[in-house]
């Protein structure tokens, strides 16, 4: 299995370490990599037989032909209260809503990713003109920094980046963008080949009952679910302890992962229209 290096993919890890996947039958590998699109080489070829990464990435390769198809969904956005990244800006810079990025320069980790699409969505809903915030990239650990010497006017940033930030009171949140673009944004899904699907049916069952029961059993015992993200990730315990933590269920998005690839086309990041439920293993 594929999985990113990062604290939401501690309910999958969890799982496997806890012999929950193997009470399923399966004996799991855990392969890193850096990010979705990735994994999907590795999906398509099957030396991967599954994977969870970025739902853009898997919207992406489908929109260009490649074989992939969705099993569940697993990380999500906070519906509301405190998400788990967010915009921020430094006290003094006028920015305090999203129609105020227009003409500033916003940094996020990747272009065409979630970050800049959820921000542009952000705009565009409170009235503002999204064609006009100018985006960069830069490194997470990097971001603060530029803030700080007023190289860049806004960083999107998740935790634990997100704490460190709010720790300078001249640093303040302009808002959450994935709560404005849609409630519960798919943040991680799993995915494999059509390939692998057909052929290996059972597999698939037993992977879906096994990740929602991880997701369940981690949420039962959150100090054992933190533990995890430390151990697993190499974190500091106390840091480990505080970050927030993504929604983690394995619900079809099937409604909002549509949303997100109509927003792809609506900002230009995607060209052809999709229906992303044909993309479903369940519906075969």
């Amino acid at each position: 299995m594929g999985t990113l290096p990062i604290a939401s993919s501690a309910e999958l890890r969890f799982g496997v370490s806890e012999g929950i996947f193997a009470e399923h039958g399966l004996d799991v590998e855990l392969v890193e990599g850096q990010g979705g699109a990735e994994l999907l080489p590795a999906v398509q070829n099957q030396s991967l037989a599954i994977a969870v990464g970025n739902p853009m990435s898997v919207l992406t390769a489908a929109e260009r032909g490649l074989d992939v198809k969705v099993i569940s969904g697993y990380s999500w956005s906070s519906a509301s209260g405190e998400d788990i990244n967010a915009v921020v800006t430094r006290a003094d810079s006028g920015i305090e809503e999203f129609t105020d990025l227009e003409n500033r320069v916003v940094t996020v980790n990747a272009l065409h990713t979630l970050g800049d699409l959820s921000i542009l969505e952000s705009v565009d809903q409170q009235g503002g003109d999204p064609s006009s915030v100018r985006f960069n990239e830069m490194a997470f650990p990097d971001m603060l920094p530029q803030l700080e010497e007023g190289n860049v006017d806004a960083v999107w940033i998740p935790d634990p980046f997100l704490g460190m930030a709010l720790e300078d009171p001249e640093n303040v949140v302009v808002g959450h963008p994935n709560q404005v673009a849609m409630e519960s944004m798919p943040l991680t899904i799993a995915f494999t080949s059509s390939a692998f699907a057909e052929e290996n049916p059972e597999v698939i069952q037993a992977f879906t009952d096994a990740l929602t029961e991880s997701t369940e059993a981690a949420w039962e015992d959150e100090d054992a679910l933190r533990s995890s993200i430390a151990s697993s990730l190499n974190m500091d315990e106390a840091v480990a302890q505080r970050i927030r933590l993504e929604p983690a269920h394995t619900d079809l998005p099937t409604e909002t992962l549509q949303q997100v690839y109509d927003l792809m086309l609506k900002y230009d990041m995607a060209t052809d229209p999709l229906d992303v439920e044909s993309l479903y293993v369940s519906d075969e």
